[in-house]
């Protein structure tokens, strides 16, 4: 007994000096986080703080992930907010966002997880690039003071077209304040000079909590002493006392009779998987006893958080990098500091709403604008550039596709400009080829790759068909691993030909094929 004791006692410690300070730490950065995001996606404040718990308690028990959090993700706000709009209903958005779940957790059991790595790795910069200009571009408005929800739909080329502009621009002047634009600006000025000298310093304390506590501060004097500029109730955060009184729950009668809540479920599904898995492998690395998250378990665990926040009326869940990252920094050890930060999150919500109303929107939005511009950062576009025309352009052309149509045809339009790259280099590196003379006589060595596909097929007929007569001619396969049936047959063939031709040919590793005749 005394040994369980010293056990039980030396976990406590171990949890009030890592993991209960790491959870603080993170509550911080989730809390104005699940706030921005909810205003983002153009749902209520509730569903990103119900997402924000559920991501905490829920996720952490299921996941074997020690050191990631989960909650709403900025990567899926554009994906929400189309998603709403499109559905015409918060609740089937909500059956949506479920069923997304039900489908996370049927991948996670086939043992799906790994389907990430057939996407490249080009195609998903570019998906969260575009992610992060639309984020951008939506917190424009806001951060003018903008207090309306209907200034867009859902893609760039709608923020930006002339006739939409023109018809808001009273709109937009009657919606707007001073106080709203000089606090934003304030903010954001803080918000940088605090990242590039503060932050270091005093990294113990998030620097979004600093900018969302200066922004209260400054509303609340405008409002005192300044009321020219004091900002209007429809400009602050309005959270419920009573959180379960606004939920809505999902229109369970309509997954039969919408087919668009299955598209924005599988859209959901694999945007949230991307993220998720691909902040896993960012966590691994950072993760200081180097464990492995088994990505199958993951998603489960994911699954179960959607499933669980869609019935609810919660937003999409994912493994978020800024929390997991700052989690790390903050030095956890479990995942008790994810769960830990989801109860924090609880009680805040349900004690201390009145101060999350003191909260301006116009701050929210310059916290997005950061998060929009780590997703799109210039360097991170630059390094893709420096790789070369064979992994720019599938980036650039995945980030325009998105912007101009919507995620899942953009990311498909990537997948496919980068497998045109695949294609062409596979047509060019099949077989080499070395030609020589000796006396009056040219010789034609062919040496076959490792695999060699149908797609090698017509590069090697036409070599084939231009060697002279009396050539000599030699085909080597001995390194390949794999022939493809097209190729082999493709030099049966020519075997004929050279018989003809007088071409003396040598085989090696090619295996005889009975040549197929159509008639």
């Amino acid at each position: 007994m005394s040994i369980i004791n010293r056990r039980a006692r030396f976990y406590f410690l171990s949890f009030l000096k890592h993991d209960f300070k790491a959870s603080i730490t993170v509550f911080f950065v989730a809390l104005p986080l699940c706030l921005g995001i909810s205003l983002a996606s153009g749902a209520p404040i509730y569903s990103g703080l119900l997402s924000g718990i559920i991501g905490g308690v829920v996720v952490s028990l299921i996941s074997k992930s020690h050191i990631s959090v989960s909650g709403p993700a900025a990567g899926l706000t554009a994906i929400c907010a189309s998603a709403i709009t499109e559905l015409g209903s918060l609740q089937i958005f909500f059956l949506s966002v479920a069923v997304a779940g039900l489908i996370q957790i049927l991948l996670g059991l086939f043992k799906l997880g790994g389907f990430t790595h057939f996407i490249p790795s080009t195609v998903i910069k570019g998906m969260l690039a575009a992610i992060g200009i639309i984020l951008i571009s939506k917190q424009i408005p806001l951060m003018l003071g903008y207090d309306e929800a209907d200034f867009w739909t859902k893609e760039l080329f709608n923020v930006i077209s002339f006739s939409h502009a023109f018809d808001h621009v009273k709109n937009i002047y009657h919606h707007t304040s001073k106080g709203a634009v000089i606090i934003a600006l304030s903010s954001l000025g803080l918000l940088i000079f605090w990242k590039r000298t503060m932050a270091k310093r005093i990294s113990f304390i998030p620097t979004s909590f600093v900018v969302v506590v200066f922004a209260v501060l400054l509303a609340w004097l405008f409002k005192e002493f300044v009321p020219a500029l004091s900002l209007k109730p429809s400009q602050f955060v309005s959270v419920p006392e009573n959180l379960f009184s606004s939920i809505q729950l999902p229109d369970y009668h309509s997954i039969f009779s919408n087919a668009a809540i299955l598209k924005n479920a599988v859209v959901i599904c694999i945007v949230a998987s991307l993220e998720t898995l691909l902040s896993m492998e960012a966590v691994d690395k950072i993760d200081p006893y180097n464990r492995i998250t088994p990505q199958n378990r993951e998603l489960l665990a994911q699954g179960s958080g959607n499933f669980i926040s869609g019935l609810l009326g919660g937003l999409p869940i994912t493994a978020v990098i800024v929390r997991s990252s700052a989690n790390a920094e903050a030095g956890a050890r479990t995942k008790l500091s994810g769960f830990f930060h989801g109860i924090w999150l609880l009680v805040f919500v349900f004690f201390f709403a009145a101060v999350l109303n003191m909260i301006p929107y116009c701050v929210l939005a310059v916290i997005l604008i950061r998060t929009g511009y780590n997703l799109a950062k210039p360097k991170m576009i630059r390094s893709v550039y420096k790789l070369g025309r064979e992994q720019f352009m599938p980036f650039i052309v995945t980030v325009i596709a998105i912007l101009f149509t919507d995620l899942l045809i953009g990311v498909g339009i990537g997948v496919l400009y980068a497998g045109y790259f695949i294609f062409k280099n596979t047509y060019k590196a099949g077989f080499t080829l070395d030609t020589r003379t000796e006396g009056n006589i040219k010789h034609y060595d062919f040496r076959l790759a490792i695999n060699v596909s149908f797609i090698n097929k017509k590069k090697l007929k036409d070599e084939l068909e231009k060697i002279p007569d009396h050539a000599v001619v030699h085909i080597d396969g001995e390194d390949s691993v794999y022939i493809d049936y097209d190729v082999i047959e493709a030099i049966n063939e020519f075997k004929t030909k050279a018989h003809h031709k007088h071409i003396r040919l040598q085989l090696s590793g090619i295996p005889d094929v009975e040549t197929i005749s159509i008639h």
